[in-house]
């Protein structure tokens, strides 16, 4: 049964894979044709092609290798200087952007003339390569909010876990009590596991960021509403100062960080709670701000990457994974023993987090990326802006093939780091559970 509930998580996985990869080139697709450009082709996967369906003027089809799709657009670059689409060069590196540029002007059909996606101003080209990732965004923001506000999350409550014995700084890395370590403020006012505090001195709490902050923010006299047993009741408790985990405002902790501020002492409960709408996407504006964080740290998580794929070192939680290794994940999560629901919820946490990276990924300014076409359109608009103030003559398109050398070098180093991945997910996968 585990292996069936395994095989069928990361069956699920894959469809939600390929749908978010359609979704992300509908985006393209769409504009595109909102805009006048003729789209041959629409493609998702790469490889030997194993179905396809022909209709009006563009080609729709699933390929093999389920790693990314694309739409073929006229005209993705302006022809030449000497106004030819195609000049061979014994030069590898012309060669290469000339090569670029036929391929742009492939199945051009007579009426095409006016159809290609350079002619357009750089403004629509802008919007038809941000359509894509931008899908991604609300496709992300859709399903995270909605799993939020329906399924809930696993979150920290109010309520009590366990209550601390005696004051243990928490740089200490033990709960034993010493002797002379004075009982905690909770346990000398009352505090039971099972309790749950729905007020601090006078105040109305409902989540357990704002409880923690309340807590690190008084020393001294604060009375504690609790409900037990279905009953209210009211503890005077005397808060001191300890040292704790520093927070990171979320209502988790930064490992290995500490700071001086209040101490109750009790470790909250865990549990799954529905989200209002605020607190979903607040939720999803933490999450975003986690996926930049985790862009910008990327290179330099290469050497644990590399050690953890050819030196048999511990796999991080937070390691970056590719297609196989959150596949592997996704076949986790539905054998994992938890209620149906939260298994449903967790896979479709994950599947808005795949589509989360896509939106930031995409968005680096690099060709062969969208984000990089987009900052051709950018530059070609700036150009242009600069010559009409100035009165110069209209420099015309900006020629972003000529740009393919460069991309080349970076698709290179993608490819070399998606091995790379692949390899770790592979041979030293990041688990779920030990």
């Amino acid at each position: 049964m585990t292996t069936f509930m395994t095989v069928l998580g990361i069956v699920v996985f894959v469809v939600g894979l390929l749908f978010s990869i359609a979704w992300h080139e509908f985006g393209h697709f769409s504009t595109a044709k909102m805009f006048g450009v003729r789209v041959p082709q629409f493609m998702v996967g790469f490889g030997p092609t194993l179905w396809s369906k022909t209709k009006g003027e563009t080609e729709y089809g699933i390929k093999a290798v389920p790693l990314g799709g694309y739409i073929r657009m006229i005209g993705m670059f302006p022809p030449g200087d000497d106004g030819k689409v195609r000049q061979r060069s014994t030069s590898p590196f012309r060669g290469m952007i000339e090569d670029a540029r036929a391929a742009a002007y492939e199945e051009l059909q007579p009426g095409d003339e006016k159809r290609m996606l350079y002619t357009r101003r750089p403004w629509k080209r802008f919007i038809v390569m941000f359509a894509g990732p931008f899908m991604n965004l609300v496709l992300a923001v859709v399903v995270f909010v909605t799993v939020l506000m329906t399924f809930g999350i696993n979150t920290q409550t109010t309520s009590v876990s366990t209550v601390s014995e005696c004051v243990i700084p928490a740089s200490a890395q033990s709960d034993k009590c010493h002797g002379g370590a004075p009982a905690s403020p909770a346990k000398a006012a009352g505090l039971q596991p099972g309790d749950k505090i729905v007020g601090f001195d006078g105040h109305k709490v409902e989540e357990w960021g704002d409880l923690q902050q309340s807590i690190r923010e008084t020393t001294g006299p604060a009375t504690l509403t609790v409900e037990r047993d279905g009953v209210r009741k009211t503890l005077r408790a005397d808060l001191i100062e300890n040292k704790v985990a520093k927070s990171d405002g979320r209502g988790g902790y930064v490992p290995d960080e500490y700071v001086t501020a209040g101490f109750l002492g009790f470790t909250p409960a865990s549990g799954v709670v529905q989200q209002s709408f605020p607190q979903a996407v607040g939720r999803m504006g933490d999450m975003v701000e986690s996926g930049v964080h985790a862009l910008v740290a990327l290179p330099g998580k290469v050497p644990d990457l590399w050690n953890a794929a050819f030196d048999g070192a511990e796999r991080k939680q937070d390691s970056p994974m590719g297609v196989v290794g959150a596949a592997r994940v996704g076949g986790e999560v539905f054998s994992l023993d938890i209620p149906p629901s939260q298994r449903v919820a967790t896979m479709l946490l994950l599947v808005a987090g795949f589509n989360l990276s896509l939106f930031l990924f995409n968005l680096l300014p690099l060709l062969p990326l969208d984000g990089g076409h987009m900052a051709g359109a950018v530059w070609e608009s700036l150009r242009r802006g600069f010559a009409k103030v100035f009165r110069r003559p209209d420099p015309g398109p900006f020629d972003v093939a000529k740009l393919m050398p460069v991309a080349y070098v970076v698709a290179g180093v993608f490819i070399c780091f998606t091995l790379l991945v692949l390899v770790a997910d592979v041979v030293n996968p990041v688990r779920l559970t030990g």
